[in-house]
């Protein structure tokens, strides 16, 4: 008898319940499993999930994934001041690689983002700044069409951070970051992955179904 299961979940091969965008074995799917929803460490981490994220728009997450080791390399592994100090040379450079996304605009962003990062260190850095916008509750969605692309919080945080000089940052962006790094935990409840960040465990969430 088929799995009775919400409207894009899926019982894959190996008999763990997914959303349908990573139910294929591949890349999304170990991005899914293993990165997707789990806090990352230290200022660096954070500012590359955000600047992904701003190049990701109008794009599929696939592509970005694809291009990660090739914005690892032109980006300094992310290091937030090495990117604050690229200028003329190093955009111009970038422009003609077709290895990462030439978007004139994002790369300056970045660079951009990188120097309110630097900027942001008297308040208590980006890592705090990003976890303020914790909401006090997670969603709990049982379908697909159940999650959010935005939320009150990640409102807040675009608006903070464009008032910050940062740019591309917009509100489901900021959303996407959120959903990326465990500051909201939108795992279907019957997925094996609800509640592995553990960020969400004092309010009684644990792994989904197997």
């Amino acid at each position: 008898m088929p799995d009775d299961l919400p409207v894009g979940a899926v019982r894959c091969e190996d008999g763990l319940i997914r959303p349908a965008w990573a139910a294929a074995a591949g890349l999304m799917r170990d991005y899914y499993d293993v990165e997707w929803g789990m806090p990352v460490s230290g200022e660096n981490a954070h500012f590359e999930r955000l600047a992904l994220e701003g190049f990701q728009a109008g794009l599929s997450w696939a592509t970005i994934l694809r291009k990660r080791p090739a914005f690892r390399e032109v980006f300094a592994d992310f290091d937030v001041d090495t990117v604050a100090g690229y200028g003329d040379a190093e955009i111009a450079e970038m422009l003609t690689d077709a290895r990462i996304i030439r978007h004139r605009g994002k790369i300056e962003a970045t660079i951009g983002n990188a120097r309110a990062t630097q900027n942001l260190r008297a308040e208590g850095g980006l890592v705090d700044f990003l976890w303020s916008f914790k909401p006090s509750s997670t969603p709990r969605p049982q379908s697909m069409a159940e999650v959010p692309t935005t939320s009150p919080e990640s409102v807040a945080m675009s608006k903070a951070l464009r008032a910050k000089g940062f740019r591309f940052v917009g509100p489901t962006t900021m959303y996407a970051l959120m959903e990326a790094v465990g500051i909201v935990d939108t795992h279907l409840l019957v997925s094996f992955r609800r509640g592995s960040s553990g960020v969400w465990a004092e309010s009684g969430e644990g792994p989904g179904y197997r």
